[in-house]
């Protein structure tokens, strides 16, 4: 059995829409969370939210024994030690969080996937990260559309007695399929309900390219919407077990592989390999042409 590792251990997950911090000691009990939106300018500036994270846990950069970065945009943590893929970072936070997970749905920003997990570990997957629809972003552009909070979303829906059917599985399309049923009087729960099962059938399809297997887990930003994930647990047939932090599965996932690279080198008797930290932004091209 592997020794634990002492000390404090991080994972940050730079995903296409937001960017988590997630702080764990050596006993893998969370000591800090942070998160801030990642966009345009600030996918550079993932140390920022890291420094939120040092203070609210009272530590340093120093005081941290390793770093992992996953997500899209982990070769732009210059503090990080390691990268690791998002999908071996989700498999482990998940894993971590309900060990008979067998089936895990990420539904992000600007992709949504699918993991089959084995005992705690990866070992198949399917991903749509070339259309909106079935993401975070096709909730944000409705919202736009209909003129409400993004966070009511959920809430709303579940004052439907029926939903509409929204057939498009394209962004702009069901846009307009929206707009048509705003029109034509339908009110709004019913509307936000056909949109949630709209959303559902097009990650459950997705998530069917594996063979589903209980229990199956749900994380992700989306999975804070309380309407998908009925939708979801309607579309597969049973109960979906959804984190109390979905947004941070990723990012938990990271430091618990952080502190298990950290164990295994101790129990070999060697130093954990650090890289150079530099708690700073990171550099892109448009920096590099300067």
């Amino acid at each position: 059995m592997m020794s634990k590792a002492k000390g404090h251990f991080a994972g940050i997950d730079l995903g296409s829409t937001m960017t988590k911090v997630l702080l764990i000691d050596g006993e893998g009990q969370v000591v800090a969370r942070r998160h801030g939106a990642t966009g345009a300018e600030h996918r550079r500036l993932a140390n920022r939210v890291m420094a939120q994270a040092l203070e609210e846990a009272g530590l340093s950069l120093d005081d941290i024994n390793y770093i992992v970065a996953t997500g899209y945009g982990r070769v732009n943590v210059p503090f990080a030690d390691c990268q690791v893929t998002e999908l071996s970072c989700h498999a482990r936070g998940v894993s971590h969080l309900f060990p008979n997970a067998r089936t895990a749905i990420d539904i992000g920003g600007q992709d949504a996937k699918a993991l089959k997990i084995k005992d705690g570990r990866l070992i198949d997957f399917v991903m749509n990260d070339r259309c909106a629809a079935g993401t975070g972003r096709f909730l944000e552009v409705t919202a736009a559309t209909l003129g409400i909070k993004l966070e009511k979303m959920g809430s709303l829906s579940l004052e439907a007695t029926e939903s509409v059917t929204i057939g498009s599985t394209c962004t702009i399309f069901a846009q307009q399929e929206i707009v048509g049923l705003i029109t034509a009087g339908k009110p709004l729960p019913q509307i936000l309900a056909g949109l949630h099962d709209a959303i559902a059938r097009r990650v459950v399809e997705m998530a069917r390219g594996l063979e589903i297997e209980a229990d199956i887990v749900l994380t992700g930003g989306v999975a804070q919407n309380e309407g998908v994930v009925r939708a979801i647990s309607r579309n597969l047939g049973g109960k979906v077990l959804v984190p109390d932090e979905p947004l941070y599965s990723g990012a938990l996932g990271a430091a618990l592989l952080a502190r298990d690279m950290a164990a295994k080198a101790s129990a070999n008797g060697a130093a954990v390999p650090k890289r150079e930290r530099r708690l700073e932004a990171a550099l892109l091209y448009e920096d590099l042409e300067d």
